[in-house]
């Protein structure tokens, strides 16, 4: 009787288990991802599945290339995840297909990146897009990026890993990327602001080599600080960790009305 009660319990947690997939933008050999998986994988009842680019694929935003290899990724000797030839939604599309298997995923994490995904940058982002292509499969996710110097990532681990527990505890939004932001330095609190503002800006294009009519050019980015209070960026450049929550849809509803007030016609 008590092996009965034994295995049906284990079985039991079994089916509850908390999914997880794991994926980034930087690639499946990033220290950052590894750190993060460590403490996602300590959670009682997770279960972390990693499927990641094989390479930096930064600024991919949600693009795919279509036909992908895939390679079975190894951590000092022991199966680590997948490693995806292509693009961060080509990993996280892969895994949502081919890995779910009949329990699916209740939620997929993109992170930590190297550099922050604030304000108008995110939309360029292979991290946000990696947790965006997750909302267009219907599964909520959580995109975790850290400044690139003078940050502690087992906190930002941490830090990410305890949003993830209350996910498990109480549920995760539906249909909405909750995007977190670790700034370097010491860290003033956590502010919850829309996403607004920019702070990297191309400069300029300086030219590297030329090979007769072709010349190849290297971009210039700076940083450029940010006077809106009311957006992420701002906070984030004043030392807070920023949550936003994104939707998938890009819609401008308040614009729907007045081109209706167009009244478009066919032309023949």
């Amino acid at each position: 009787m008590l092996l009965i009660v034994t295995c049906l319990l284990s079985s039991t947690l079994s089916a509850q288990s908390y999914r997880i997939l794991l994926s980034n933008d930087d690639g499946i050999e990033s220290p950052l991802l590894m750190a993060l998986h460590d403490q996602l994988a300590a959670l009682p009842g997770v279960e972390v599945v990693v499927s990641a680019p094989d390479v930096n694929q930064s600024g991919s935003s949600q693009s795919t290339i279509g036909s992908v290899t895939v390679d079975r990724y190894f951590r000092d000797g022991e199966f680590f995840g997948y490693a995806v030839h292509g693009r961060p939604a080509d990993a996280v599309r892969f895994a949502v297909v081919e890995l779910a298997g009949d329990s699916g995923f209740d939620l997929v994490v993109s992170g930590i990146n190297r550099g922050a995904n604030v304000g108008d940058v995110s939309h360029g982002s292979g991290t946000v897009g990696a947790a965006m292509e997750a909302i267009y499969h219907g599964i909520p996710a959580l995109a975790v990026s850290q400044e690139t110097e003078n940050v502690d990532t087992e906190a930002s681990a941490k830090f990410a890993s305890a949003i993830v527990a209350r996910y498990q505890r109480d549920g995760a939004p539906q249909g909405t990327v909750v995007s977190i932001n670790i700034p370097g330095g010491e860290l003033k609190g956590v502010a919850i602001r829309p996403m607004g503002g920019s702070y990297l800006k191309t400069e300029s294009y300086e030219p590297s080599d030329q090979i007769g009519n072709t010349t190849n050019y290297e971009r210039i980015r700076i940083r450029v600080p940010v006077d809106s209070p009311e957006t992420d960026t701002y906070a984030f450049q004043q030392g807070y960790i920023t949550i936003t929550p994104l939707k998938f849809d890009w819609t401008d509803h308040e614009l729907l009305n007045e081109i209706e007030s167009w009244d478009l016609k066919l032309i023949d």
